[in-house]
């Protein structure tokens, strides 16, 4: 045999070789589609869910949700709670480390807390940690930040005191909001710390890259304490609030999962892709909300009326394919803490009762046929099916009172920003996803006080002293019978008018394993893995 025959089998022995070990270690990348570009990706400063799939890859808190939605231990392994359940007790990980390999600490924790409730950081979502003592007053510029109720015992463990028992609070501290920020790191680094190739992060995954509007890469942290069992090298986000463009990536194998399809595209995508397609029921509610600020929003008939007016059973079944439910409460059913929710006194009128009482409401008010002419806005962030819902809401007010409505959308971020910082509208389209499963969560978005979330600025004494009186209520039986007072008061008003009760929609490739549906909508990448 020549040495140039033996040379070239040799060359091929290696180059197999060399091609098994490329392919055995490849990349296990997930591409993952996300609705929309994050606002901001401090926590502090982070509302929405898109933000909350990103920040619960790149940091972890006390406590977590599992694949299957369940509060399981986080950055703490174990905690103890006093008698009177007031008290806390954490015991962070040995091993739980930030990404630059420094510990993760109790003062770590301390320090995040504090940032949130410094008035001076202006946390949109501070009041999430109202529950520990004396954040509320701290948030309110009452007392100094060092007055809140957290403490470091030592290095690993922490002590949380509380106002009062709260049933939820590891719930809460499974929020983003209450996901910690490294001490060191945002000394160092101010505003900047959120930045690639800056963040420390205490996560599963660390930030690499973020083009906006493009995609947001973070890769595997080797540092994590449970880093053995992450399955995945890299996740790529894409924050396409486009459905059809996201729907058409999935189709192209570009994305793995994709997040908000259109409904109209049910049935479609279940011919073709069976499985694939995850419609699950979830503690949300998709709500309009009135500006309560000004005429005729100020007016409770105009509220009722214009609710009353829409086909909530359209809306399901037309627009949403039957994957959503006709809602006449802002709370959710499935809570197994409230039971039943308070419904609106006209739910259980036909359609057309309920438009017949609605014109005479409007009419009492001076408004529609025969009275003052009734212009309306709608705005609604960039979605087609928020449109088509506009669409159609928009239709039947013109249909029952003769209104002349507009619509106006905006992306998510944009959206949602304008409501927050206080800015005016007629009637906005929002929806609220459980931050943990308990009516309060719902019930707080009208409280006077809330001056983020109550979009209408709605005030109501009587129901602001309910909600304050359940909040003081140990025995869950009285305080369930308080919160659903609150609640009829507010289903009388109408401040917001509940539409559905929404399902949360996925399209998850077959190389994905791990999903679980669950109904907090909770899917940390750390517990999938892709298969070719």
């Amino acid at each position: 045999m020549s040495s140039r025959i033996l040379n070239l089998r040799t060359a091929a022995l290696i180059g197999s070789v060399l091609l098994g070990a490329t392919s055995a270690f490849a990349e296990a990348v997930l591409h993952r589609g996300n609705a929309g570009e994050p606002q901001t990706l401090d926590q502090a400063h982070t509302s929405i869910n898109i933000e909350e799939f990103i920040l619960k890859d790149l940091y972890e808190g006390l406590t977590i949700y599992d694949a299957a939605g369940k509060i399981v231990p986080g950055a703490a392994e174990s905690w103890t709670v006093s008698e009177d359940g007031t008290t806390y007790t954490f015991k962070l990980r040995e091993n739980a480390n930030w990404s630059d390999g420094s510990p993760v600490t109790a003062e770590d924790f301390v320090f995040s807390f504090q940032r949130i409730e410094d008035p001076k950081t202006a946390a949109g979502y501070a009041n999430i940690l109202y529950p520990i003592k004396n954040a509320e007053k701290i948030n309110k510029g009452e007392l100094a930040t060092s007055e809140l109720g957290v403490k470091a015992v030592d290095a690993k463990t922490l002590e949380i005191t509380l106002e009062r028992p709260t049933p939820f609070i590891l719930e809460l501290l499974a929020h983003q909001t209450a996901l910690p920020v490294s001490k060191a790191s945002v000394e160092k680094n101010g505003a900047d710390f959120v930045k690639p190739g800056v963040m420390v992060s205490n996560g599963a995954f660390k930030l690499v890259s973020h083009v906006p509007n493009d995609s947001l890469v973070v890769e595997k942290n080797t540092n994590h304490w449970d880093a053995a069992n992450t399955k995945l090298d890299k996740v790529i986000f894409y924050p396409i609030d486009d459905q059809a463009a996201s729907v058409r990536r999935f189709e192209a194998k570009e994305m793995d999962l994709v997040y908000n399809f259109s409904a109209d595209q049910i049935e479609r995508l279940r011919t073709s892709y069976g499985d694939q397609v995850h419609i699950s029921p979830t503690l949300a509610t998709y709500y309009y909300a009135f500006d309560s600020r000004q005429e005729p929003y100020s007016d409770v008939r105009v509220r009722r009326a214009l609710s009353m007016a829409v086909d909530r059973d359209f809306l399901a079944k037309e627009i949403y394919s039957g994957s959503q439910i006709p809602a006449y409460s802002m709370v959710p059913p499935g809570m197994e803490t409230y039971g039943e929710p308070s419904k609106a006194d006209f739910a259980e009128m036909s359609q057309l009762d309920r438009e017949d009482k609605a014109i005479e409401l409007m009419k009492e008010a001076g408004y529609g046929e025969g009275g003052k002419p009734l212009n309306i806005e709608i705005r609604y962030n960039t979605n087609p099916n928020h449109e088509r819902v506009a669409t159609a809401v928009a239709d039947m007010w013109k249909n029952t009172f003769g209104a002349s409505v507009s619509l106006v959308n905006l992306d998510v971020s944009s959206h949602y920003a304008y409501l927050q910082e206080d800015g005016k509208f007629n009637v906005a389209r929002a929806g609220w996803v459980a931050d943990y499963a308990d009516a309060e969560n719902f019930l707080a978005l009208s409280l006077s006080t809330n001056e983020t979330f109550n979009y209408g600025q709605y005030k109501n004494p009587e129901f602001d002293d309910l909600m304050k009186r359940s909040y003081e209520e140990r025995d869950q039986a009285k305080r369930s019978k308080l919160l659903h007072e609150a609640e009829a008061l507010v289903m009388r008003d109408q401040p917001v008018a509940p539409l559905l009760t929404q399902a949360d929609l996925w399209l998850v490739s077959d190389r994905i394993k791990g999903w679980h549906d669950n109904a907090v909508n909770e899917h940390l990448s750390r517990f999938l893995s892709v298969s070719e």
